[in-house]
């Protein structure tokens, strides 16, 4: 197996508990940290043998020397690529948009929490070469949808929600794949929220995100000098659950001896804590996440048959973003729509060159990007309405900008919006669709009052109304 790579993080900080602990933390994730105490320090460093090897940057929000968004600003202008995530107590809107601005790519709240950070370097690093884009924002904008909220009409889409809605009201462990950032956690919201178990707890793990030799300890817990360092007894998450559900994301990344703990678990009800004599019975719903298919991983045996088939019962196949571009007009305006509600943003529109733009990248980072696209360019944005001058990176992805061309109703033949974003008035786009109609059944105006399921005495009452007539059309 080739060896963990080793990435290189600078932590500005002047407290040295806080510095000990994000320290051991990254390291954990297989990063190595360089410290500066201050402003001035930070900015020497860039120009060191080791700040040229940097993979990120993480700075508390009341760095000595400078104020924080002063200081991202200086660290952006001399390396534009290099991710910098900043540290701050004040879990308000308010602080990221100023960060954002500044160019911060994500921040973290104090005290920070080991599974957070981890996710948050490990993003950073991942899309560092994805145009620089806004990581994640599911920790600022947050809010579960039911199935009938969550947005895409592709019928990949809806075929898995559906099947997802119909298996909620089940005890059926649920099992979804699909690419990072489609919104496996989204669909698992949904289905939690859908099913009998709405009020009981609903708990969290992404299991590539805790070390391996902890992961067994997180979800089922231990007793008092079960181990090295357990000073004292927990609870793990299944056992706090009890009488609700558990969403495992990454389950690919379960180790051999948890596995085999699961499948107890989902076979007899039981869980163990680790140094415990005794047994707990419990009720619980798992629903599981992997970003790949696990056939690789139970050919070679590393990864439980007899798990995967119990975890397997009901399986979702969420599409990545790509193949469902026709849905990236309503994620966009549904976005800027629950972005408009966090203070210090305002409501926007978009433009039908800036839709076309973003349906023609291809989205490596699936829902999750464009949503981070989005916020970036919301939060930078001066006009009313976003347009191609607000996603330069992806312009630069796609090699063109403004010359776009809109494809945002092909297929459809009526245009929905206004070039300034807003929706286009409902008579014009009816007049729009029954000109369309008479065309498309070559002026048979009973099969056009038939199609649209209207009469034929209303059919000619509205091309009246409407000053459209049958031959133009």
């Amino acid at each position: 197996m080739a060896e963990k790579e080793t990435r290189l993080l600078m932590l500005v900080d002047d407290e040295p508990a806080q510095c000990r602990l994000v320290s051991a933390i990254a390291g954990r994730a297989g990063w190595r940290t360089i410290f500066a105490r201050d402003a001035e320090t930070a900015i020497a460093m860039l120009g060191t043998q080791d700040g040229m090897m940097l993979d990120a940057i993480l700075l508390d929000q009341w760095v000595p020397g400078s104020d924080a968004s002063t200081l991202i600003a200086e660290l952006k202008s001399r390396r534009p690529a290099l991710p910098v995530l900043l540290m701050t107590a004040i879990g308000s809107t308010d602080s990221a948009i100023e960060a954002m601005r500044a160019g911060a790519s994500d921040y973290i709240i104090k005290p920070v929490a080991a599974e957070r950070l981890i996710a948050a370097l490990s993003l950073a690093a991942e899309h560092a070469k994805d145009f620089g884009e806004l990581q994640p924002l599911t920790e600022k904008i947050s809010q579960s949808l039911a199935f009938d909220e969550i947005v895409g009409a592709a019928p990949a889409l809806r075929t898995a929600l559906a099947i997802a809605a119909k298996a909620a009201r089940s005890k059926a462990p649920v099992f979804i794949q699909g690419e990072a950032g489609v919104g496996k956690e989204v669909v698992a919201d949904a289905v939690h929220a859908a099913s009998p178990r709405a009020r009981a707890p609903f708990l969290k793990v992404n299991c590539a995100a805790i070390a391996p030799n902890l992961l067994e300890s997180v979800l089922f817990g231990h007793e008092k000098n079960a181990f090295t360092g357990a000073f004292d007894r927990r609870v793990g998450i299944l056992q706090q659950a009890d009488g609700g559900t558990v969403f495992l994301d990454e389950i690919d990344h379960l180790p051999s001896e948890t596995q085999i703990r699961l499948v107890r678990l989902l076979t007899e009800g039981e869980i163990q804590p680790l140094g415990s004599a005794h047994s707990y019975r419990i009720d619980v719903r798992l629903i599981t996440a992997c970003n790949r298919s696990l056939s690789a991983k139970l050919a070679d045996g590393s990864f439980r048959e007899d798990l995967f088939y119990r975890i397997n019962v009901v399986q979702l196949l969420i599409p990545p973003l790509r193949e469902r571009t026709v849905d990236i007009p309503a994620l966009a305006r549904h976005f800027l729509g629950r972005m408009a509600t966090q203070p210090g943003l305002r409501s926007l529109g978009i433009t039908e060159e800036a839709l076309a733009l973003l349906r023609s990248y291809d989205w490596p980072g699936n829902v999750r990007q464009l949503q981070s696209a989005l916020f970036r360019a919301a939060v930078l944005c001066e006009r009313d309405a976003l347009t191609p001058d607000e996603f330069p990176q992806i312009a630069a992805a796609v090699g063109r900008r403004t010359d776009v061309v809109s494809n945002h109703n092909e297929g459809i033949g009526v245009a929905l919006y206004e070039q300034d974003g807003n929706m286009r008035p409902l008579e014009e786009i009816e007049a729009d669709v029954i000109r369309l109609a008479i065309g498309h059944y070559r002026g048979r105006m009973t099969e056009v009052a038939r199609r649209l399921g209207i009469g034929r005495s209303t059919l000619y009452r509205k091309l009246a109304d409407l000053g459209i007539e049958s031959s133009a059309a």
